[in-house]
């Protein structure tokens, strides 16, 4: 009975990413406290007090690490594209069962390569490659995917933001000009654009360790698989 897409996926996870190796998910960015709009009006007239133009700061992130979340996304992509048939997840299967009994590479590789051709009833080495460069297409069209919904999530969460913050300030150059009972208002949004500065600095944070997560996640899964075909190449002509 053909496994379900779901086994299938937690046994290239286990391919490819070790227990230890799987890092913690990506830290949130530290929230900026909002400072409350209430300010109470002054007992008397007092004059009009510029206002301040505030400038995000850059957004930093940490290096990326293996995401969890991307390790399991990535193995199911790979599971959703596995063909029918004995191909390089089965050689993988077979090459992973190797690893503790003590062989050199090459050895585990050419074991692991007589029993796929036990299993597959096939001499031809590029059974292995070309699925396995099936698992890279799957795998970068996947990430281009990816990168379109950054840029999506960039316009729409930090764009509305920076909108704005300068609608804001445009709009307290005016105030500042006008009598001085607007001063309340004028110190309400000053609050607010303090505010938009730290929700900018978060979220481009978060979506840029998230960007970073992944490429570091797309990097180790794709290197594996990289490193096998050179493997393959060399160790069994």
């Amino acid at each position: 009975m053909p496994e379900s897409d779901q086994s299938i996926g937690r046994k290239i996870l286990g391919f490819f990413i070790k227990e230890d190796e799987a890092g913690p998910s990506a830290a949130s960015a530290p929230a900026t406290g909002a400072v409350s709009p209430g300010v109470p009006a002054p007992a008397a007239p007092r004059p009009p007090v510029s206002t301040t133009t505030v400038s995000p700061g850059p957004a930093s992130a940490a290096p990326g690490t293996i995401d969890p979340k991307f390790a399991q996304h990535f193995a199911d992509v790979l599971s959703q594209n596995n063909p029918p048939g004995p191909d390089y997840f089965e050689f993988r299967e077979t090459l992973r069962s190797l690893s503790n009994l003590g062989l050199t590479e090459d050895k585990q590789y050419q074991a692991a390569w007589a029993s796929f051709k036990a299993l597959a009833g096939t001499s031809d080495v590029s059974t292995l490659t070309n699925t396995a460069n099936q698992f890279i297409s799957a795998l970068n069209k996947d990430r281009d995917a990816f990168g379109k919904s950054v840029e999506a999530a960039v316009a729409e969460r930090v764009g509305g933001l920076q909108n704005e913050q300068k609608r804001l300030q445009t709009e307290n150059e005016s105030l500042a000009k006008q009598l001085l009972a607007i001063q309340q208002q004028i110190d309400a949004n000053n609050n607010r654009l303090t505010a938009i500065n730290g929700e900018v600095a978060e979220q481009s944070a978060k979506i840029t360790q998230n960007r970073q997560n992944y490429e570091t996640t797309y990097a180790h899964f794709t290197d594996q698989i990289k490193g096998d075909i050179g493997k393959i190449t060399q160790y069994l002509k």
